[in-house]
């Protein structure tokens, strides 16, 4: 039941703010972002490492990238405003309990005119330490 609890703590303060990114762990708030993409949560588990492990993770776009994210970090459930299909396809296979409002082919640049970086280069990784270490290796290049 606790579970549930923190899923709706979580959607309902995404929902109610400005926020990208929600953490809910033991109907506390653990940690909110309004960093676009990928940079919150990375943020996220460098800063609270193994503690992030059975949390409840609320965000408004979710692919294949931070579902991967997800698994690395111990995720116990989800919800997701955006959810793609191959972020759902990920997140079925995990055994992480996941909900989402909408469901999408693609996650798209900010731009829109291609497909999200991180969403490209997940695809073919299925280790969640490997996408993790691909994706801060990205971030410091992109610094």
């Amino acid at each position: 039941m606790e579970k549930l609890n923190d899923l709706e703590v979580a959607k309902a303060k995404l929902l109610s703010s400005n926020l990208n990114l929600v953490i809910v762990k033991e109907g506390r708030i653990i940690f909110e972002s309004r960093r676009r993409g990928i940079l919150g949560f990375i943020e996220a588990i460098d800063s609270l490492g193994p503690s992030l492990k059975g949390t409840t993770v609320a965000d408004r776009i979710v692919g294949r990238a931070i579902a991967l994210l997800c698994l690395y970090a111990g995720v116990g459930s989800l919800y997701a405003l955006t959810l793609s299909r191959e972020g759902k396809e990920v997140l079925e296979q995990s055994g992480i309990y996941y909900t989402w409002e909408h469901i999408v082919d693609n996650i798209l640049s900010p731009d829109g005119m291609d497909i999200c970086p991180f969403e490209k280069i997940s695809q073919g990784i299925n280790n969640p330490v490997e996408a993790y270490k691909k994706f801060r290796e990205m971030l410091e290049r992109s610094l």
